[in-house]
C-alpha cells in the first residue's frame, strides 16, 4: 500500500505524517511540503491513498486532488484540514474522508477503515505473475516457477491472458500455433503442454491457479497477484508501471 501525504506547514506534514506511519506502520509512505512533487511521485510510481491539506498556498488541496483523479480515478482522496467551510468543496470531489485537525493515529485509523476504494491485498495469492514486459511467474516469496517446458508456461500465459474465461484446447492451439491445422497430432500435442503446465504449478503448490472443465481450462484470477489484473482494476501503480510492452515473448499477446 502506497500512501502520500502533503501540507506545506512542516509542523503539520510532520504531525500527518507521524499519524499515518502508526495507523499504518507496514505502508509505504512518503510526505511532501510541495503538491508539485506530490503530483509527479504519484504519476511516476503510483498511489492509494492520498492525504492532501486542503489549505494550501498555490494549488490547493481540492485541486490537487482533480489531478490526482486524472492519474487514477479510484485513488482514496482523503482530506485534511483545520478550516471547515472547506468541507463542502472537499465532499463535491467524492473523497473517501476529510479529517479535522488535528490529525491522530485514531482518526486516521477510522479513514483507513472506510475507504471508498477498498484496497484488497492479495494475500491469498498462490504466484505473482507478470505480463508487463516479458511474461514471468513468480512464488510468495519472489523465486520463479520453473516450467518443463517453454510452451507450457505460453499455454499458462494465454489462460492469463483471458483473464478466467474457459479454453478449449482449441482455442489454445489456435493462438499458440496459428497456421498449423488442427488435427489429432496437434491436439495431442496441445494435451502434452497442458498436462505438463499442470505438473509444473502443482510442483510449486499452485494447482488452484487453473480451473478445469470438461474440455476446457481458465485461470483462475482470486489467486493470482497479477499487474495486467491491477492495471484493468486502475490499481495505480500497475497502470504506471506499463511502458507499452505485454508479454512481449509472445506473437499472440495484444494489450486490450
Amino acid at each position: 500500500m502506497r500512501i502520500l501525504c502533503v501540507d506545506d506547514e512542516p509542523l503539520m506534514l510532520k504531525m500527518l505524517e507521524m499519524a499515518v506511519k502508526e495507523a499504518k506502520p507496514d505502508a509505504d509512505i512518503t510526505a511532501f511540503r510541495k503538491q508539485a512533487e506530490l503530483l509527479e511521485e504519484a504519476k511516476q510510481n503510483g498511489c492509494d491513498i492520498a492525504f492532501l491539506d486542503i489549505h494550501m498556498r498555490g494549488m490547493n488541496g481540492v485541486e490537487l486532488a482533480k489531478e490526482l483523479k486524472k492519474v487514477n480515478p479510484k485513488m482514496n482522496i482523503i482530506f485534511v484540514t483545520g478550516f471547515s467551510e472547506y468541507k463542502g468543496d472537499a465532499m463535491d470531489m467524492k473523497a473517501s474522508g476529510y479529517i479535522m485537525k488535528p490529525v491522530t493515529k485514531e482518526k486516521v485509523e477510522a479513514e483507513l477503515e472506510d475507504l471508498r476504494f477498498p484496497i484488497v491485498p492479495k494475500s491469498n495469492a498462490l504466484l505473482k505473475v507478470q505480463c508487463f514486459g516479458n511474461f514471468d511467474v513468480f512464488l510468495p516469496d519472489g523465486s520463479h516457477v520453473k516450467f518443463e517446458r517453454s510452451r507450457s508456461k505460453e499455454v499458462f500465459a494465454y489462460l492469463v491472458h483471458r483473464h478466467g474465461s474457459s479454453c478449449s484446447t482449441r482455442e489454445i492451439a489456435a493462438a499458440l500455433f496459428e497456421d498449423a491445422p488442427y488435427d489429432t497430432k496437434q491436439q495431442n500435442y496441445v494435451q502434452q503442454l497442458i498436462h505438463a503446465m499442470i505438473k509444473s504449478l502443482k510442483a510449486a503448490g499452485a494447482e488452484e491457479a487453473v480451473t478445469r472443465s470438461y474440455n476446457a481450462l481458465a485461470a483462475n484470477p482470486d489467486v493470482l497477484d497479477c499487474d495486467y489484473y491491477r492495471f484493468e482494476e486502475l490499481d495505480a501503480g500497475a497502470v504506471n508501471s506499463y511502458q507499452n510492452e505485454y508479454m512481449s515473448q509472445y506473437a499472440w499477446a495484444d494489450f486490450f
